[in-house]
């Protein structure tokens, strides 16, 4: 092996803070097994300032009005909502309450299924008892009754409830798109909605 294709050992990092400012190189300790020789004041200014433009992911300080998420990404200007990027505190009061987005709701209690929907799924399934709620999908009566009809030979009686099999199980999993919070699906259109409608 020639001295040329030998791997080269990479060269340690200064024990002293090489960031040059107007009073010339800084000289300050550089921590342990740091990557940059930088002390750990230029390393935070550093941050500081690269998270000016990408953001620091972060719990917001109160939930989001648009969709009631609290992660959040906190930029010196503000905060935006990490689920559906509205800007915190941007939306005045009242808007989302009084915003209507009609879904059917699929719900699993226990072996059964409930295709229903409501145009507040947060307050109507409040009222509901069930195991955990499996997909939204956006739309109306209309499409909730088309659903009742497309899984007719499983359905409970006359009512909205339906024996879980492989049919309605491929549908819900399509709606979900491999996500795991159907919640985040309604969050989502909440926002669009809301900045489609003002």
């Amino acid at each position: 092996m020639n001295a040329a294709s030998r791997p080269q050992a990479s060269s340690p990092i200064p024990l002293s803070c090489s960031a040059i400012d107007s009073h010339g190189t800084c000289g300050a300790a550089v921590p342990p097994h740091a990557e940059l020789s930088l002390c750990l004041r230029h390393h935070l200014a550093a941050y500081d300032w690269v998270a000016r433009d990408v953001g620091v992911t972060d719990v917001l300080p109160s939930p989001c009005m648009a969709c009631g998420s609290r992660l959040g990404v906190r930029y010196p200007s503000g905060w935006l909502c990490g689920v559906c990027e509205w800007k915190v505190g941007e939306l005045p009061d009242g808007v989302v309450a009084s915003t209507r987005l009609d879904v059917v709701y699929y719900l699993r209690a226990g072996d059964r299924i409930k295709i229903g929907t409501s145009a507040n799924p947060r307050a109507r399934l409040a009222q509901l008892s069930f195991d955990e709620v499996l997909a939204f999908e956006r739309g109306t009566r209309v499409l909730e009754q088309r659903r009742h009809r497309q899984f007719a030979e499983h359905r409970i009686g006359v009512g909205e409830w339906f024996d879980v099999n492989d049919d309605l199980l491929a549908h819900i999993d399509g709606l979900r798109h491999g996500a795991d919070d159907p919640w985040n699906d309604y969050s989502l259109w909440v926002s669009e909605h809301l900045a489609a409608h003002g």
